[in-house]
């Protein structure tokens, strides 16, 4: 665990939910592991520069999507950020995050945002997102998510093209490099940490590994 979580200092802002913005880059380490320490689980858990856990997502299946339902992203504590559900019969695999445990009720209400493949054709990485979800044929994004993220090597820019945060494999040194099942995001200043790491787990199930882990449920 000690080569896992980075040592910098600079983290999200302590005090109330960890979506507080703080002043300088925020630094995170993505583990793509549950924090759920039996075998096979699938999910992330997610550190801060001191190491303490502060996202998590535990034991999500990756059967067809449509059979397996949403995800939710937690905060260090179980409590639930966002819930990320797929959108039914989407050409461009489609994903939509509600606020807390909001989507997993009949009445789902206006989703935070809306997350999709850039094209139809599957020939890379990239996706756009709309905030407040998609409404109409001719929106424009409000970020794109570019790069490449199965070789963790993306970046998230808003609608004028900035870098709100990026994404790069981890190093335990110099020398040494982890997995890619272990990789850093490092989110600018005005961004909220959770946000973004909504996109994370929202483009690793629209990308991720075909696998089912065996003890899922």
């Amino acid at each position: 665990m000690s080569r896992i979580y980075p040592t910098e200092s600079r983290r999200c802002q302590e005090g109330g939910p960890y979506a507080v913005i703080s002043a300088g880059p925020s630094i995170l380490t993505v583990w793509n592991k549950s924090s759920m320490a039996f075998q096979g689980t699938d999910g992330f858990s997610v550190f801060d520069g001191q190491g303490r856990l502060v996202f998590r997502v535990d034991n999500y299946s990756r059967k067809n999507r449509c059979i397996a339902g949403g995800v939710v992203l937690m905060d260090g504590a179980g409590r639930a950020v966002l819930t990320l559900r797929p959108q039914t019969l989407s050409l461009r695999d489609q994903w939509n995050g509600f606020k807390g445990d909001g989507g997993l009720g009949a009445k789902r209400g206006t989703p935070v945002f809306s997350m999709r493949r850039r094209s139809f054709l599957r020939i890379n990485d990239e996706t756009e997102v709309f905030m407040g979800g998609l409404r109409n044929r001719v929106q424009a994004p409000d970020f794109q998510i570019t790069g490449s993220f199965r070789r963790r090597c993306c970046k998230i820019q808003d609608s004028a093209g900035e870098v709100v945060a990026e994404i790069s494999r981890k190093r335990a040194s110099t020398k040494i490099l982890l997995s890619d099942d272990v990789f850093r995001m490092i989110v600018q200043p005005g961004y909220d940490c959770e946000l973004m790491m909504a996109f994370v787990v929202t483009i690793d199930r629209i990308f991720g590994k075909p696998l089912t882990p065996a003890m899922c449920s």
